[in-house]
């Protein structure tokens, strides 16, 4: 009678998110830190910033100057002293793609991003430098206490000393979404049951695989046992059943002991649907396409094509913009701004098609007259060719500066115009 009691496998189903049965496996979700980097350490997560923040570190960023009266069109400004900081290097110990990454994912963590300015003795830029965002505070003077009123500064913790750094001492990149314009909201503050839920869902699957859950159960005794003897009993049990190396091994009951096991396997639809909606939800909150974290359970080579464009249009073309505006600012006098001056990433690298695509276009824009030879050569990294610089339309592809040339010149040796030699050959004809 014992021994049966002893060794009826008794079914019992629990929830995956049945708090018990988490706190059972060890898995608390409030316990789960996804505040500021701890929140990389989900899966999902950190695809998505490691997505962002490379996007943004392969496009070159440049600076441009727009002639006001239209004749010369947008030209590269590469003689501008700061074309190379922003292009290589904006300090010794960054590339400029490093650099790119290093405030995007700062931005998307902590919903702020800031770059000191570094300038001279004159007042000239000389560096950039990415400044902790969990370090910097900025207070707003609403009531004009120190300054006029609502002027704002930022407080730096930089080492044992706060630093104060005026508005145009640093870049503040934002997050897409604010509440009052001036400081960025965290994505992550309105993801974090979210994240939470994907974290515990890693750590169940760790667990499950690390400790083994072939007789992971419940064990009931009839009788009473002190808190030393309780302590003593879980240890050697889970010292005989747990793990990898008892998988599938015999665990031995002694009598008036029942043994419960949990009934639970990977396959659980409802545990594998969970974890699919929770990162869809998270790759939703930070724009990313599902086929870019490799699901293409419903992908096709259309769609997927149309998806890259809508990430751009959707996703990274906001926070470029924002990225452009607070630089042009900041960056430039009032004088050069007037000039012209902005800076501008080059998207050319996101929307890169393939060859064939790239060519038709390359051949609309150059027999339409808007695009010349040598630019589309520039695009592919090619060298100009002599005659290359001219714009041409259809029809002999000739320069636009000889349409309608071949209309005012003489019809033959005689120096008869086009229409009278084509009359002269007409009358001939009607004579014959």
């Amino acid at each position: 009678m014992f021994f049966r009691r002893a060794w009826e496998r008794r079914s019992t189903e629990y929830s995956l998110n049945d708090p018990a049965l988490l706190n059972f496996l060890g898995i608390s979700p409030g316990e789960v830190n996804v505040y500021g980097k701890n929140a990389l350490k989900e899966a999902t997560v950190y695809a998505c910033i490691k997505i962002l923040a490379e996007s943004l570190s392969k496009l070159p960023l440049k600076i441009y100057r727009e002639d006001e009266n239209g004749e010369n069109g947008v030209n590269k400004a590469v003689k501008h002293y700061l074309y190379k900081l922003l292009k290589l290097r904006p300090n010794p110990y960054m590339s400029a793609s490093d650099f790119a990454k290093c405030n995007e994912t700062q931005r998307n963590i902590y919903g702020n991003a800031y770059v000191n300015i570094e300038t001279d003795e004159k007042g000239r830029i000389v560096g950039f430098w990415p400044i902790d965002a969990g370090k910097v505070r900025i207070w707003i003077d609403d009531i004009g206490l120190f300054s006029s009123k609502n002027h704002i500064w930022y407080e730096v913790d930089v080492g044992t000393e706060r630093r104060k750094l005026m508005p145009n001492e640093l870049l503040h990149f934002k997050s897409g979404v604010t509440l009052d314009g001036i400081v960025g909201v965290p994505p992550l503050d309105y993801l974090r049951a979210t994240v939470e839920n994907a974290a515990a869902a890693g750590r169940f699957i760790n667990n499950f695989y690390k400790q083994g859950l072939q007789v992971k159960g419940i064990v009931q005794y009839v009788g009473d046992l002190n808190p030393e003897a309780q302590k003593k009993f879980r240890e050697k049990f889970e010292e005989m059943s747990s793990g990898l190396k008892n998988s599938h091994r015999i665990a031995l009951m002694p009598i008036g002991y029942e043994f419960k096991p949990i009934s639970l396997t990977m396959s659980d639809a409802q545990f594998l649907e969970n974890t699919e909606l929770t990162i869809r939800q998270i790759a939703t909150a930070f724009g990313i396409k599902m086929h870019q974290l490799n699901d293409l359970s419903r992908a096709t080579h259309t769609n997927v094509a149309e998806q890259q464009r809508q990430f751009y249009v959707d996703t990274l073309l906001p926070i470029l913009t924002m990225y452009e505006q607070e630089m042009t600012y900041k960056l430039f006098l009032d004088s050069e701004l007037d000039a012209g001056y902005y800076v501008k990433f080059n998207v050319d690298s996101i929307l890169r098609a393939d060859i064939k695509t790239r060519y038709e276009a390359y051949a609309i824009g150059i027999q339409n007259g808007f695009l010349e030879p040598d630019e589309a050569r520039a695009k592919e990294d090619l060298p100009p060719r002599p005659g290359g610089n001219q714009l041409i339309v259809n029809g002999n592809y000739i320069p636009l500066t000889m349409v309608g040339q071949q209309y005012m010149k003489g019809g033959g040796e005689s120096g008869q115009s086009s229409t009278e030699g084509n009359k002269g050959n007409s009358g001939a004809a009607s004579e014959n």
